[in-house]
């Protein structure tokens, strides 16, 4: 039987309220639709431009120059307009006419420069020196960057020159951008870099920046002048790349991090420190001001459990602490580097760790994801339930989603638990054991 069609109801509703829907949606996710759905195009304000663009000419100043004109009227032309508008950006090459990229300006001070279709050949390496100097584009305040080449990757200079009041800036998909150096931008308060897989080194001059988020590959990252800084993300999904590391650039990203509130990395990262000669305890500073911390691993090992639990030595104030296997990302084999000086867990035993680790006084909410190693997992929450003093949760959820509710419990009062749904696992060597108490019972 042929599956009856459902008619589109969200479609059918007057366009005041679809303006509505879209004004709430997240401006990235509202441009997809209406891209995507013809249905939702004729939301788009009217102004719409196709821009003969010539990649012959690419690279010549007076080429760049009136794109950028034509893209400042374009933004001019909207700056007042509660819609969303789009500017076309269409290439020729000998008879063939094809867009290549789409600029959407929201009502709330968003700009998206996206360049999905480019030429097939692949792009040659570049670097983007990011640097404002005027106010030509005063009402953007937000800019989204997505697959941005080396084809127009002078354009996009161009264009920055004119966001002094940015705030916001996001880079995604750009293939071959290799260094970006951000210079003396005192309005930007948030950056993101998702998936730029060629980037070699990251530079960053903004003194009012609030959040920094990274993911991708490991790459130099220079924080200068940054004291405002409160939460970062440093989420090398995609491993080491072929960037070369380096211990002491590593250690001054570490030092500029000491303020952060919250902090989101990589475990293999702290086991890769720890192997190439980083005594945590040694570095001279706490992360006294760290509230939040998310560990993310492909697989959380013996030894990123036992540097995982050094470095939360230097964490005294912590209060909530995330630690999740994403099997999304690439699996890490931290390469080995011979050093005489490294942490000393790293020829001893689990219960020499255990027994050295300091006490966090102050950790009171703990949630462990996707873990399927059942011997890691026992250790992780044993160490943890020793360190966290005064815990009052931990959660644990299951490659499965299953969630449970862990507990430390004396064998002596096992009894208790015995008419509850909940998984009782044994610690090696005490006399006491783990409990895992279906979360649906303590609804």
């Amino acid at each position: 039987m042929v599956e009856e069609e459902r008619p589109d109801l969200i479609s059918n509703l007057p366009e005041e309220v679809l303006q509505l829907i879209i004004s709430m949606i997240p401006f990235k996710e509202a441009i997809q639709k209406i891209i995507l759905s013809t249905a939702w195009r004729s939301l788009v304000n009217p102004f719409q431009v196709n821009l003969e663009y010539d990649w012959i000419q690419s690279t010549n100043i007076e080429s760049r120059e009136k794109m950028k004109k034509s893209i400042g009227s374009f933004l001019k032309s909207c700056d007042n307009s509660p819609q969303t508008s789009k500017l076309y950006l269409q290439s020729t090459e000998g008879n063939d006419h094809k867009h290549f990229g789409i600029c959407a300006k929201g009502s709330h001070g968003e700009f998206l420069l996206d360049f999905p279709v480019q030429k097939k050949e692949v792009p040659f390496n570049f670097d983007l020196i990011l640097e404002p100097e005027c106010s030509s584009f005063s009402s953007i305040r937000r800019l989204y960057l997505r697959s941005v080449s080396h084809f127009v990757g002078n354009l996009v200079v161009d264009l920055f020159a004119g966001f002094q009041f940015l705030e916001t800036l996001n880079l995604e998909k750009c293939v071959g951008l290799q260094n970006i150096d951000i210079r003396s931008h005192d309005y930007l308060k948030k950056l993101v870099i998702v998936d730029c897989p060629n980037i070699i080194s990251i530079t960053l001059s903004a003194p009012n920046l609030e959040s920094f988020s990274y993911q991708g590959v490991l790459s130099t990252i220079q924080l200068n002048y940054i004291q405002h800084l409160v939460d970062f993300t440093l989420n090398l999904r995609d491993g080491l790349g072929h960037n070369n590391f380096d211990s002491e650039d590593v250690i001054s990203l570490i030092s500029s991090l000491r303020d952060v509130e919250i902090l989101t990395i990589s475990g293999w990262f702290i086991e890769l420190l720890c192997s190439a000669g980083v005594i945590f305890e040694r570095l001279g500073f706490l992360f006294d001001k760290l509230k939040e911390l998310h560990i993310i691993d492909p697989k959380i090992s013996q030894k990123t459990l036992n540097s995982f639990a050094c470095f939360l030595n230097i964490t005294p104030f912590l209060e909530k602490l995330f630690a999740e296997v994403d099997e999304s990302s690439s699996p890490v084999e931290c390469p080995f580097i011979h050093q005489y000086w490294h942490e000393p867990h790293l020829w001893m035993d689990y219960a020499t760790v255990k027994s050295t680790a300091s006490q966090l006084k102050y950790l009171k909410f703990i949630k462990l994801t996707g873990f399927k190693s059942e011997s890691d997992l026992i250790l992780l929450m044993d160490l943890l339930l020793h360190k966290a003093v005064n815990l009052k949760q931990m959660i644990l959820i299951s490659s499965e989603r299953d969630s449970w509710m862990v507990a430390r419990i004396p064998q002596s009062q096992l009894k208790f638990y015995s008419k509850r749904r909940c998984t009782v696992i044994s610690c090696p060597n005490t006399d006491v054991s783990i409990v895992l108490i279906d979360a649906r019972d303590e609804a």
